[in-house]
């Protein structure tokens, strides 16, 4: 069959214009829901600080009358360890704990005031929980504190959230 050329099909439609940039193209894309626009993000991992967060956006998202976007972040681990001569690679780490918090937030009672939505992520935490917000055109992000010598030594989540996001940030002590 050599030579042989399949004809289009007359009522092919385009898609996207070839010419066109692929950033507007992108731009004019809502990936989110639209029920959830300028609603309240939250970061939520379960622990205790991110609980007290929780609660404070449900409070957020019903006096504003918005939804509440919850959203987890999966751990990344890097694969090789940097020798120096190139960045390390990371991979996405399967998180069953999403799954776990998940069912923990369907079955409880304090979230029945309000629409909500969990996203999970993978990556950094700050970028997530920016990207999500710019997402979702939030009015806000709420986190809670981080508490330990973790933070203490490399940053807290929420301090370098409020450095660098283009939103609100509430912390949650």
């Amino acid at each position: 069959m050599a030579g042989h050329e399949i004809p289009e099909p007359a009522d092919r439609k385009q898609v996207a214009d070839p010419m066109s940039d692929p950033l507007t193209v992108e731009e004019t894309r809502h990936s989110c829901d639209p029920a959830f626009r300028h609603g309240v993000v939250v970061g939520f991992d379960g622990s205790t600080s991110s609980e007290r967060a929780l609660a404070y956006a449900i409070g957020m998202a019903r006096r504003s009358g918005s939804g509440l976007i919850i959203v987890h972040v999966a751990n990344r681990l890097p694969t090789t360890v940097w020798a120096g001569c190139e960045p390390p690679v990371f991979v996405d780490v399967p998180d069953h704990r999403t799954e776990v918090l998940g069912l923990e937030l369907a079955c409880a009672d304090y979230l029945t005031e309000v629409p909500w939505v969990l996203v999970e992520r993978g990556g950094d935490i700050c970028h997530e929980l920016e990207e999500v917000g710019r997402e979702y055109s939030a009015d806000a992000i709420v986190v809670g504190s981080t508490h330990g010598i973790v933070g203490r030594i490399f940053g807290s989540v929420a301090g370098r959230l409020a450095r660098r996001a283009q939103r609100p940030v509430v912390v949650i002590p």
